[in-house]
């Protein structure tokens, strides 16, 4: 393949170790990126930008005003459209050159592997641990390298995994978080906040990883680990190894990963139409209606505010220890993105087996006040 455009790309040629050399194999590198979301969206346009030769593009999402402040590959004329349609159809007016792949579904195990399997490298920008897990077990039994990334709060993590060092040694998600953590204890940034600076910082930082492994240039994050805090501007790095407790939890093969259940692993109880879910058109429609109790399971303090209805506030940390008397046959339950909600029906449901709970799906996110 001859390298197209060769002026588009003149700085990162005329490096000594990058060369022309290092451009070919830009072009002809496969790489499929999970999320098209804080992460995804710097991971995309610096990849683009670089000249990966074939882009992937997963996400099931659609893009809110919300997602503005730090999706800044998105405007407010995308709102309400596909995340994959709209980052593929917005890179490939700003580099013709390459060819970009959108997958607009939601990626499960039963279509991971034929979806991973047409890509060289991985790029995980997605926010939840079901994905995430779900995501590096793929990986592995594929042996597939992985560029992880995640956020929290004020701090982001960058690593390589499966991907053998010097010493022939690889190391995965497992290795590093062998059991998720419980549900609502660590929050996305839908739930805890972020500032839009630092998914873009990591997001870039995800995007070096694949252009050093793919080009060969440099000392990739390959069993190492990149944490970085935002506040304080301090930046460690840890040495990763691999964990015994990790073999005993990855699946051993691809039909034992089309049957695991993820959600379980993560301690995330599947619904089982006893705690239902209520869309907010419906939510719309009963929240006025006497014979419903409405309950925020948010922490005091967060944002946005509810209004225009009734409500009692019952925070799932509380909820966790003692369960308050609870008024009404019919109980609807939110929280900011219908996580925590789902977890407070569980243990409500538990308690008062009589009464009919419901989870406000997607949370006070998609109210409109």
């Amino acid at each position: 393949m001859n390298i197209k455009g060769e002026a588009r790309y003149q700085r990162q040629i005329l490096l000594k170790d990058f060369g022309s050399g290092g451009q070919q194999k830009l072009f002809e590198a496969k790489v499929l990126v999970i999320g098209a979301g804080g992460l995804g969206c710097p991971v995309l346009q610096y990849l683009a930008a670089a000249g990966i030769g074939t882009l992937g593009i997963v996400d099931h999402d659609v893009v809110e005003l919300s997602n503005l402040h730090r999706q800044i590959l998105y405007t407010v004329a995308d709102v309400g459209l596909s995340k994959a349609s709209c980052a593929a159809e917005r890179l490939g007016k700003f580099n013709p050159d390459i060819t970009i792949i959108p997958y607009q579904l939601q990626l499960t195990n039963q279509n991971a592997v034929s979806i991973l399997n047409e890509f060289d490298i991985v790029i995980d920008g997605s926010d939840n641990f079901p994905t995430r897990y779900m995501i590096n077990d793929a990986c592995v039994l594929l042996n597939k390298p992985l560029i992880y990334g995640a956020l929290s709060e004020s701090e982001g993590q960058i690593a390589v995994f499966n991907v053998a060092g010097a010493d022939g040694v690889k190391v995965n998600y497992r290795d590093v978080f062998p059991s998720a953590p419980q549900p609502g204890e660590v929050l996305n940034c839908s739930e805890a906040g972020v500032l839009g600076v630092l998914p873009g910082i990591i997001g870039m930082m995800q995007a070096s990883e694949a252009i050093k492994l793919i080009s060969g240039v440099g000392m990739p994050l390959i069993n190492k680990m990149i944490i970085y805090n935002l506040y304080s501007g301090e930046t460690y790095k840890l040495k990763l190894s691999p964990a015994d407790s990790a073999e005993t939890t990855l699946p051993v093969s691809l039909e034992a990963f089309a049957q695991m259940d993820y959600q379980w692993f993560c301690g995330i109880k599947q619904q089982t139409g006893e705690v239902k879910e209520m869309s907010p058109a419906e939510f719309n429609k009963v929240k006025q209606a006497e014979d419903f109790t409405i309950i925020d399971v948010r922490e005091p303090g967060e944002l946005p505010a509810a209004s225009g209805f009734d409500y009692i506030s019952l925070p799932l940390s509380g909820l966790k220890k003692q369960i308050p008397p609870i008024k009404g046959k019919k109980v609807i339950l939110f929280c900011h993105s219908g996580i925590r909600s789902v977890i407070a029906g569980e243990l409500l449901l538990e308690a008062y087996p009589d009464k009919e709970f419901y989870n406000l799906k997607g949370g006070v996110l998609r109210l409109n006040f």
